[in-house]
């Protein structure tokens, strides 16, 4: 666990000033996004091309398909109460 959250660790000066405060909430959002990705083995450009394309034609309430874990196991072909 203290070897995934290194990075962040170690990157905290280059972020100290990220720019308005909301873009702190945003680049944490997307930094756990990524973690998830590699903590799984998926791509992370493939895994972000494929949501960030079909993200605008999605509802809010789809928004739980595009998770990492999830769109893993729909490219699996699984569920997400099967992988779990």
């Amino acid at each position: 666990m203290e070897n995934a959250i290194r990075p962040t660790k170690l990157g905290a000066k280059n972020w100290l000033f990220i720019g308005r405060e909301e873009a702190g909430q945003s680049a944490a959002v997307l930094y756990t996004i990524m973690a998830n990705c590699r903590r799984l083995g998926i791509d992370p450009r493939e895994y972000l091309v494929d949501v960030l394309t079909r993200l605008p034609a999605m509802q809010a309430s789809e928004a739980a398909e595009l998770t990492p874990a999830a769109w893993q196991a729909a490219r699996q072909g699984k569920t997400l109460r099967q992988v779990a």
